[in-house]
């Protein structure tokens, strides 16, 4: 089968007897044409099924009117809600996004990167992966002049825009919490430590712990990639220390949902022997069976702005990046996995 060739602007001018210039000027709207022409063009534009290349059109213009957003996973809602914000935002400013997401790899990371500056993007908002400790290609990002806003995770050394919640009062917050349900023996679950917000994390939970005069063990502080089957085996971790913990602070949902597995699976009683709070608030967090106390990240607000910031650089001739840090007040959803006085 011969394969069939993609329309290109020359086409509709044959149609319509016109030159090519003036299609073009059409389906960009340009004020020179007339109505009538630009109706006649999206008509027949639509009927040979025409596809604008959007990467000549940025060669040519210098804009392309694609935002690039790079996620570590697409399957968090923290990180589809967050995307979806943005997406409604720059939507409304005739800007489409293109979504890539690491699966938390450092090298599937770097390779998304080139391909949005190959795409001629003229932004790209991203969080970091977990493997990600240099940071050449985010730098490669700002050498060619293009916005670099991150989010959620973000690194400092990077002095660009940066958008996310106080990580560091979020981990005070769920140890004062445990400790008001008369928990003594606080373990930790955390992110890796190079990464800046499970590194807050980590600090705030040893802060809060001191501030409490509870045991800062370090057998009760474990770093890991925070996956449901890490959540499990570190859980079965804890629960083989001579002097368990009577409360566990997972720093992500889907590590917190495999720690409750095993809980439930060994008959432990969820909160009055060992109390569980997750971090993210995923939705299964309020449908599991006891339903798991959770931090919400202010995924709205963060998506929206993220995007609004991108969209000062759009108004600036020149682009100067800058470290503007947004930190959102979390907030702390407490459910039947930690609140011991809705059990009593």
């Amino acid at each position: 089968m011969a394969k069939k060739n993609k329309t290109t602007i020359k086409d509709i001018a044959n149609v319509l007897n016109i030159s090519a210039a003036a299609v073009s000027k059409a389906l960009h709207n340009d004020s020179r044409i007339s109505e009538k022409t630009k109706k006649a063009v999206r008509q027949v534009a639509e009927n040979l099924n025409y596809q604008p290349n959007h990467l000549a059109s940025a060669l040519r213009s210098g804009k392309s009117k694609l935002v690039g957003v790079i996620v570590p996973r697409t399957n968090s809602n923290f990180f589809s809600a967050t995307i979806h914000n943005i997406e409604e935002v720059l939507n409304k400013e005739g800007y489409n996004i293109i979504i890539t997401q690491s699966n938390e790899s450092y090298k599937k990371e770097c390779d998304n990167i080139d391909t949005l500056l190959f795409t001629q993007v003229d932004g790209i908002i991203a969080s970091m992966a977990n493997e990600t400790v240099k940071l050449d290609h985010y730098e490669k990002i700002k050498a060619a002049g293009i916005p670099l806003i991150t989010f959620d995770r973000g690194e400092n050394d990077l002095n660009v825009d940066y958008i996310g919640i106080n990580d560091y009062d979020s981990s005070h917050t769920i140890v004062d919490h445990l400790v008001e349900q008369g928990c003594k023996r606080i373990a930790h679950i955390g992110g890796y430590k190079h990464t800046r917000i499970f590194n807050n994390r980590i600090r705030g939970y040893s802060d809060a712990i001191i501030k409490h005069k509870l045991p800062l063990d370090n057998e009760l502080i474990i770093e890991s990639s925070l996956t449901t089957e890490d959540g499990r085996q570190k859980m079965l971790q804890l629960l083989k220390l001579k002097n368990r913990p009577d409360a566990v602070y997972v720093a992500g949902d889907y590590a917190a949902l495999g720690a409750l597995q095993v809980l439930k699976e060994q008959n432990i009683d969820i909160p009055n022997d060992i109390a569980l709070v997750g971090f993210g608030d995923e939705p299964f967090a309020s449908m599991v069976t006891p339903s798991i106390t959770s931090v919400n990240q202010h995924s709205y607000k963060i998506g929206r702005i993220a995007a609004e910031t991108f969209l000062e650089y759009t108004k600036k001739d020149v682009v100067e990046q800058h470290l503007n840090k947004v930190i959102l007040n979390s907030k702390l959803i407490i459910r039947d996995s930690s609140n011991k006085k809705s059990v009593l």
